[in-house]
Protein backbone atom coordinates (compact mmCIF):
# COMPACT_ATOMS: atom_id res chain seq x y z
CA UNK A 1 0.00 0.00 0.00
CA UNK A 2 1.47 3.33 -1.14
CA UNK A 3 2.05 5.92 1.60
CA UNK A 4 1.02 8.63 -0.88
CA UNK A 5 -2.53 7.29 -0.74
CA UNK A 6 -2.79 9.02 2.63
CA UNK A 7 -1.67 12.44 1.45
CA UNK A 8 -3.84 15.56 1.27
CA UNK A 9 -3.38 19.28 0.63
CA UNK A 10 -3.35 21.54 3.68
CA UNK A 11 -2.88 25.32 3.62
CA UNK A 12 -0.27 26.27 6.21
CA UNK A 13 -2.54 28.88 7.77
CA UNK A 14 -4.92 26.13 8.95
CA UNK A 15 -2.29 24.65 11.28
CA UNK A 16 -3.40 25.78 14.74
CA UNK A 17 -0.53 27.57 16.48
CA UNK A 18 -2.21 28.22 19.82
CA UNK A 19 -5.01 26.56 21.81
CA UNK A 20 -8.39 28.25 22.03
CA UNK A 21 -9.08 30.18 25.22
CA UNK A 22 -12.05 27.88 25.96
CA UNK A 23 -11.25 24.22 25.27
CA UNK A 24 -14.88 23.34 24.54
CA UNK A 25 -15.23 25.94 21.77
CA UNK A 26 -13.34 23.83 19.25
CA UNK A 27 -15.35 22.80 16.24
CA UNK A 28 -16.17 19.13 15.79
CA UNK A 29 -16.69 17.39 12.46
CA UNK A 30 -18.97 14.40 13.02
CA UNK A 31 -18.73 11.68 10.38
CA UNK A 32 -20.63 8.44 10.06
CA UNK A 33 -17.91 5.81 9.98
CA UNK A 34 -19.93 3.56 7.67
CA UNK A 35 -21.33 5.89 5.00
CA UNK A 36 -19.17 9.01 5.35
CA UNK A 37 -22.05 11.42 6.04
CA UNK A 38 -20.71 14.63 7.61
CA UNK A 39 -22.28 17.01 10.14
CA UNK A 40 -20.62 20.17 11.48
CA UNK A 41 -20.85 20.79 15.23
CA UNK A 42 -18.81 22.11 18.16
CA UNK A 43 -17.12 20.13 20.90
CA UNK A 44 -19.59 21.41 23.48
CA UNK A 45 -22.22 19.40 21.53
CA UNK A 46 -20.45 16.11 22.31
CA UNK A 47 -23.03 14.85 24.87
CA UNK A 48 -25.67 14.91 22.10
CA UNK A 49 -23.66 12.26 20.25
CA UNK A 50 -23.32 10.00 23.27
CA UNK A 51 -25.95 7.82 24.89
CA UNK A 52 -26.49 6.34 28.31
CA UNK A 53 -24.43 3.20 28.70
CA UNK A 54 -21.59 4.28 26.42
CA UNK A 55 -18.08 3.85 27.80
CA UNK A 56 -15.71 6.73 27.11
CA UNK A 57 -12.03 5.80 27.34
CA UNK A 58 -9.45 8.48 28.22
CA UNK A 59 -5.66 8.31 28.16
CA UNK A 60 -4.53 9.82 31.47
CA UNK A 61 -0.86 10.15 30.55
CA UNK A 62 0.84 13.38 31.59
CA UNK A 63 3.38 15.20 29.43
CA UNK A 64 6.70 15.85 31.11
CA UNK A 65 8.80 18.93 30.19
CA UNK A 66 10.95 16.57 28.17
CA UNK A 67 12.79 19.05 25.90
CA UNK A 68 16.16 20.06 27.34
CA UNK A 69 18.54 22.63 25.87
CA UNK A 70 22.15 22.43 26.92
CA UNK A 71 25.70 21.91 25.70
CA UNK A 72 28.46 19.35 25.32
CA UNK A 73 30.66 19.41 28.39
CA UNK A 74 33.90 19.09 26.40
CA UNK A 75 33.34 21.62 23.61
CA UNK A 76 30.47 23.82 24.81
CA UNK A 77 28.59 23.13 21.56
CA UNK A 78 24.84 23.56 21.83
CA UNK A 79 22.68 20.42 22.04
CA UNK A 80 19.01 19.54 22.35
CA UNK A 81 17.77 16.40 24.09
CA UNK A 82 14.23 15.03 24.11
CA UNK A 83 13.43 12.43 26.77
CA UNK A 84 11.45 9.57 25.21
CA UNK A 85 11.11 6.94 27.92
CA UNK A 86 12.93 5.66 30.97
CA UNK A 87 14.52 2.24 30.38
CA UNK A 88 15.59 1.78 34.01
CA UNK A 89 16.33 4.09 36.92
CA UNK A 90 17.59 7.34 35.39
CA UNK A 91 18.66 5.64 32.17
CA UNK A 92 16.58 7.10 29.35
CA UNK A 93 16.15 6.60 25.64
CA UNK A 94 16.35 10.07 24.13
CA UNK A 95 16.48 11.96 20.84
CA UNK A 96 19.48 14.23 20.48
CA UNK A 97 20.50 17.02 18.09
CA UNK A 98 23.00 17.16 16.51
CA UNK A 99 23.13 13.37 16.82
CA UNK A 100 26.27 12.88 14.71
CA UNK A 101 28.34 14.75 17.31
CA UNK A 102 27.09 12.80 20.32
CA UNK A 103 28.98 9.55 20.54
CA UNK A 104 29.31 6.94 23.27
CA UNK A 105 30.96 8.51 26.30
CA UNK A 106 29.90 12.08 25.45
CA UNK A 107 28.66 14.14 28.39
CA UNK A 108 25.90 16.73 28.00
CA UNK A 109 25.25 19.37 30.62
CA UNK A 110 22.08 21.35 31.36
CA UNK A 111 21.40 24.26 33.70
CA UNK A 112 25.05 24.98 34.50
CA UNK A 113 25.63 21.40 35.58
CA UNK A 114 22.39 20.92 37.51
CA UNK A 115 21.75 17.94 35.23
CA UNK A 116 24.24 15.93 33.19
CA UNK A 117 23.66 13.12 30.69
CA UNK A 118 26.27 10.52 29.77
CA UNK A 119 25.87 8.69 26.45
CA UNK A 120 25.92 4.93 27.08
CA UNK A 121 24.85 3.68 23.65
CA UNK A 122 24.23 5.01 20.13
CA UNK A 123 20.90 3.99 18.62
CA UNK A 124 19.49 4.53 15.11
CA UNK A 125 17.55 7.60 13.95
CA UNK A 126 19.16 10.10 16.29
CA UNK A 127 18.33 8.15 19.46
CA UNK A 128 20.72 7.53 22.31
CA UNK A 129 20.69 5.71 25.64
CA UNK A 130 21.71 8.25 28.28
CA UNK A 131 22.42 8.01 31.99
CA UNK A 132 21.15 11.08 33.85
CA UNK A 133 23.22 12.38 36.76
CA UNK A 134 22.04 15.04 39.21
CA UNK A 135 21.65 15.99 42.85
CA UNK A 136 18.14 16.57 44.13
CA UNK A 137 14.65 15.51 43.10
CA UNK A 138 14.45 14.67 39.40
CA UNK A 139 10.88 15.89 38.69
CA UNK A 140 11.70 19.23 40.29
CA UNK A 141 14.89 19.56 38.25
CA UNK A 142 12.99 18.68 35.07
CA UNK A 143 10.30 21.26 35.84
CA UNK A 144 13.04 23.85 36.31
CA UNK A 145 15.09 23.04 33.19
CA UNK A 146 12.72 21.39 30.74
CA UNK A 147 10.29 22.75 28.18
CA UNK A 148 7.10 21.24 26.84
CA UNK A 149 8.09 19.32 23.68
CA UNK A 150 5.72 20.96 21.21
CA UNK A 151 5.65 19.51 17.68
CA UNK A 152 7.84 21.28 15.10
CA UNK A 153 4.85 22.64 13.17
CA UNK A 154 3.93 24.84 16.17
CA UNK A 155 6.00 28.02 15.91
CA UNK A 156 4.25 30.09 18.58
CA UNK A 157 5.49 30.01 22.16
CA UNK A 158 3.11 28.28 24.58
CA UNK A 159 2.42 30.76 27.38
CA UNK A 160 0.68 28.31 29.73
CA UNK A 161 2.22 24.83 30.08
CA UNK A 162 -1.04 23.29 31.27
CA UNK A 163 -2.66 23.94 27.89
CA UNK A 164 -0.56 21.10 26.50
CA UNK A 165 -2.03 18.79 29.17
CA UNK A 166 -5.44 17.20 29.36
CA UNK A 167 -7.44 18.23 32.44
CA UNK A 168 -7.37 14.58 33.56
CA UNK A 169 -3.61 14.01 33.07
CA UNK A 170 -2.28 11.96 35.97
CA UNK A 171 0.53 9.54 35.11
CA UNK A 172 3.74 11.30 34.06
CA UNK A 173 5.75 9.93 31.17
CA UNK A 174 4.74 11.31 27.77
CA UNK A 175 6.87 13.23 25.30
CA UNK A 176 3.73 14.53 23.58
CA UNK A 177 0.10 15.12 24.56
CA UNK A 178 -2.80 12.83 23.61
CA UNK A 179 -4.28 15.80 21.80
CA UNK A 180 -7.86 14.58 21.27
CA UNK A 181 -8.30 14.93 25.02
CA UNK A 182 -7.26 18.59 25.08
CA UNK A 183 -10.84 19.63 24.25
CA UNK A 184 -12.28 18.34 27.52
CA UNK A 185 -12.99 20.50 30.56
CA UNK A 186 -14.01 19.25 34.02
CA UNK A 187 -17.49 20.63 33.31
CA UNK A 188 -17.72 18.63 30.08
CA UNK A 189 -16.68 15.44 31.86
CA UNK A 190 -19.40 16.09 34.44
CA UNK A 191 -22.01 16.52 31.71
CA UNK A 192 -20.86 13.30 30.06
CA UNK A 193 -21.20 11.37 33.32
CA UNK A 194 -24.59 12.97 34.05
CA UNK A 195 -25.74 11.65 30.65
CA UNK A 196 -25.14 8.11 31.92
CA UNK A 197 -21.82 7.56 30.17
CA UNK A 198 -19.16 5.51 31.97
CA UNK A 199 -15.72 7.13 31.91
CA UNK A 200 -12.67 4.90 32.28
CA UNK A 201 -8.97 5.67 31.99
CA UNK A 202 -5.91 3.87 30.70
CA UNK A 203 -2.35 5.01 30.17
CA UNK A 204 -0.21 5.11 27.07
CA UNK A 205 2.93 7.23 27.31
CA UNK A 206 3.23 8.94 23.96
CA UNK A 207 6.71 8.64 22.52
CA UNK A 208 8.55 8.63 19.23
CA UNK A 209 6.12 6.15 17.68
CA UNK A 210 3.36 8.74 17.49
CA UNK A 211 5.20 11.65 15.87
CA UNK A 212 7.93 9.86 13.90
CA UNK A 213 7.36 10.49 10.16
CA UNK A 214 6.87 7.64 7.73
CA UNK A 215 10.11 7.45 5.74
CA UNK A 216 9.27 4.49 3.46
CA UNK A 217 7.18 4.30 0.30
CA UNK A 218 5.14 1.27 1.31
CA UNK A 219 2.91 1.35 4.40
CA UNK A 220 3.73 -2.26 5.22
CA UNK A 221 7.45 -1.48 5.51
CA UNK A 222 7.01 1.09 8.29
CA UNK A 223 7.90 0.00 11.84
CA UNK A 224 6.40 1.67 14.90
CA UNK A 225 8.51 2.42 17.96
CA UNK A 226 7.17 0.79 21.10
CA UNK A 227 5.30 2.85 23.70
CA UNK A 228 4.49 1.85 27.27
CA UNK A 229 0.84 1.23 28.27
CA UNK A 230 -1.19 0.17 31.29
CA UNK A 231 -4.79 -1.01 31.63
CA UNK A 232 -6.07 -1.60 35.16
CA UNK A 233 -8.18 -4.54 36.30
CA UNK A 234 -11.13 -2.26 37.16
CA UNK A 235 -11.03 -0.61 33.73
CA UNK A 236 -10.86 -4.03 32.03
CA UNK A 237 -13.89 -5.21 33.99
CA UNK A 238 -15.93 -2.17 32.94
CA UNK A 239 -14.91 -2.59 29.30
CA UNK A 240 -15.79 -6.30 29.29
CA UNK A 241 -19.17 -5.52 30.83
CA UNK A 242 -19.84 -2.92 28.14
CA UNK A 243 -19.00 -5.41 25.38
CA UNK A 244 -21.13 -8.14 26.94
CA UNK A 245 -24.10 -5.79 27.17
CA UNK A 246 -23.70 -4.50 23.61
CA UNK A 247 -22.77 -0.97 24.67
CA UNK A 248 -20.37 1.22 22.73
CA UNK A 249 -16.73 1.75 23.62
CA UNK A 250 -15.63 5.21 22.50
CA UNK A 251 -11.90 5.84 22.39
CA UNK A 252 -10.72 9.39 22.99
CA UNK A 253 -7.71 9.66 20.75
CA UNK A 254 -5.62 7.29 18.69
CA UNK A 255 -3.50 6.50 21.74
CA UNK A 256 -6.52 5.12 23.61
CA UNK A 257 -7.57 3.21 20.50
CA UNK A 258 -4.11 1.67 20.06
CA UNK A 259 -4.00 0.60 23.70
CA UNK A 260 -7.47 -0.97 23.60
CA UNK A 261 -6.72 -2.82 20.38
CA UNK A 262 -3.37 -4.01 21.76
CA UNK A 263 -5.01 -5.59 24.79
CA UNK A 264 -7.88 -7.06 22.77
CA UNK A 265 -5.73 -8.23 19.85
CA UNK A 266 -5.10 -11.78 21.06
CA UNK A 267 -8.30 -12.30 23.03
CA UNK A 268 -11.10 -11.70 20.51
CA UNK A 269 -12.06 -8.42 22.12
CA UNK A 270 -11.72 -9.47 25.74
CA UNK A 271 -9.96 -7.16 28.17
CA UNK A 272 -7.72 -7.95 31.11
CA UNK A 273 -5.34 -6.12 33.37
CA UNK A 274 -2.26 -5.54 31.27
CA UNK A 275 0.89 -3.47 30.93
CA UNK A 276 3.89 -3.50 28.65
CA UNK A 277 5.13 -2.09 25.37
CA UNK A 278 3.08 -1.85 22.20
CA UNK A 279 4.26 -1.27 18.66
CA UNK A 280 0.86 -1.98 17.14
CA UNK A 281 0.49 -0.36 13.70
CA UNK A 282 -3.10 0.11 12.55
CA UNK A 283 -3.73 0.77 8.86
CA UNK A 284 -6.46 -0.24 6.36
CA UNK A 285 -7.16 -3.94 6.52
CA UNK A 286 -6.92 -4.01 10.31
CA UNK A 287 -9.81 -5.68 12.17
CA UNK A 288 -11.00 -3.63 15.14
CA UNK A 289 -12.00 -5.75 18.12
CA UNK A 290 -12.41 -3.14 20.83
CA UNK A 291 -13.33 0.33 19.56
CA UNK A 292 -16.84 1.23 18.36
CA UNK A 293 -16.40 5.01 17.96
CA UNK A 294 -13.38 7.31 17.92
CA UNK A 295 -12.91 10.93 18.94
CA UNK A 296 -9.76 12.36 17.41
CA UNK A 297 -8.12 15.43 15.89
CA UNK A 298 -7.01 16.13 12.31
CA UNK A 299 -3.60 14.58 11.63
CA UNK A 300 -0.58 15.21 9.45
CA UNK A 301 -0.63 14.04 5.81
CA UNK A 302 0.86 10.58 5.24
CA UNK A 303 1.10 9.98 8.99
CA UNK A 304 0.44 6.71 10.82
CA UNK A 305 -2.48 8.49 12.53
CA UNK A 306 -4.21 9.23 9.21
CA UNK A 307 -3.69 5.56 8.39
CA UNK A 308 -5.31 4.55 11.68
CA UNK A 309 -8.45 6.64 11.18
CA UNK A 310 -8.59 5.41 7.58
CA UNK A 311 -8.58 1.84 8.87
CA UNK A 312 -11.46 2.74 11.18
CA UNK A 313 -13.71 4.68 8.81
CA UNK A 314 -12.37 4.04 5.30
CA UNK A 315 -9.64 5.91 3.45
CA UNK A 316 -11.99 7.54 0.95
CA UNK A 317 -14.33 8.76 3.71
CA UNK A 318 -11.43 10.13 5.74
CA UNK A 319 -9.79 11.97 2.84
CA UNK A 320 -13.17 13.43 1.88
CA UNK A 321 -13.68 14.56 5.48
CA UNK A 322 -10.24 16.19 5.51
CA UNK A 323 -10.95 17.98 2.23
CA UNK A 324 -14.27 19.15 3.68
CA UNK A 325 -12.53 20.35 6.82
CA UNK A 326 -10.08 22.37 4.71
CA UNK A 327 -12.93 23.99 2.76
CA UNK A 328 -14.71 24.87 6.01
CA UNK A 329 -11.54 26.30 7.55
CA UNK A 330 -11.18 23.85 10.43
CA UNK A 331 -8.06 24.18 12.57
CA UNK A 332 -5.62 21.27 12.19
CA UNK A 333 -3.20 19.21 14.31
CA UNK A 334 -2.41 19.34 18.04
CA UNK A 335 -4.23 22.56 19.01
CA UNK A 336 -6.82 22.15 16.27
CA UNK A 337 -10.42 21.02 16.06
CA UNK A 338 -11.97 17.63 16.76
CA UNK A 339 -13.44 14.85 14.66
CA UNK A 340 -15.91 12.24 15.87
CA UNK A 341 -16.15 8.97 13.92
CA UNK A 342 -19.26 7.12 14.96
CA UNK A 343 -22.54 5.53 13.87
CA UNK A 344 -24.57 8.71 13.49
CA UNK A 345 -27.80 6.75 12.93
CA UNK A 346 -27.84 5.89 16.64
CA UNK A 347 -28.24 9.58 17.46
CA UNK A 348 -31.17 10.34 15.17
Amino acid sequence: MDVNQFDYELPEDLIAQTPLKDREQSRMLVMDKDNGTIVHRHFYDLPEWLEAGDTLVLNDTKVIPARLLGSRKDTGGKVEMLLLHEKEDFIWEVLVKPARRIREGAVLTFGDGLLEAVCLEELPEGRRKMKLEFSGIFPEILDQLGEMPLPPYIQEQLKEKERYQTVYAENSGSAAAPTAGLHFTPAMLNRVREAGVDVVTLTLHVGLGTFRPVAVDSVEEHSMHAEYYELSESAAEKLNRAKQEGRRIIAVGTTSARTLETVARDTNGEFCEASGWTDIFIYPGFTFRAVDALLTNFHLPKSTLVMLVSAFAGREHILNAYETAVRHQYRFFSFGDAMLLTDTERNR
